[in-house]
């Protein structure tokens, strides 16, 4: 069963999962909020919205090492991959998928921050359903899930970290706000999360 988490809270992936878990996607989905129309009523889907899922390793020191995005698809060492760019959140399901290999994560990287930016400038009230989910890539059962329908005038947010902990990964929640285009945008608020 799915944990739904709160913003700060942590989970065991492992515990959650049931067993030891190898590999995960992280799911990012969302949908173009309906435009109100006039006074208020009616009105059709807004103009599309091209929202990036990004994923910056860090190692021991706190230092990222290597970035998975749209314009590097996959990690160095080839344990991170991401399955493309969506650029309007058309479509069921997620929208953006990163794969981890865990068991391949070099030792030196403690930790993945996953990030999400609006790439075309809207902020994210023109965005509604946004989640970001924990899937266990062996048996494609949803582990945990993040509500980011959290609309207001910022155009990116720090989803989530992945982190080992006494031989283990697990997921910290942390739902802060930013502002930028893309993952580099948000460095300064991201380091002190890890």
């Amino acid at each position: 069963m799915s944990v739904n988490l709160q913003k700060g809270q942590k989970i065991s992936l492992d515990k959650e999962a049931g067993g030891a878990l190898s590999r995960i996607t992280m799911g990012l989905g969302w949908d173009v909020a309906k435009s109100k129309g006039f006074f208020g009523f009616g009105g059709g889907k807004g103009d599309p919205v091209d929202l990036d899922a990004s994923v910056v390793m860090f190692d021991e020191a706190n230092r990222p090492i290597d970035v998975v995005w749209f314009r590097q698809l996959k990690s160095r060492d080839g344990s991170v991959v991401h399955t493309g760019d969506n650029r309007t959140g058309a479509g069921d399901g997620d929208d953006e998928q990163i794969n981890v290999d865990l068991n391949a994560v070099p030792a030196n990287v403690k930790a993945l921050v996953f990030t999400v930016n609006s790439f075309t400038g809207q902020n994210f009230s023109t965005v509604e359903n946004a989640y970001c989910r924990i899937v266990n890539a062996g048996n494609q059962q949803e582990i945990a899930r993040y509500d980011l329908s959290v609309q207001g005038s910022h155009t990116a947010q720090i989803m989530a970290k992945l982190y080992r902990h006494s031989g283990e990964w697990k997921m910290h929640a942390i739902g802060e706000n930013g502002s930028g285009r893309t993952f580099d945008d948000l460095m300064p608020l991201i380091v002190p999360h890890v």
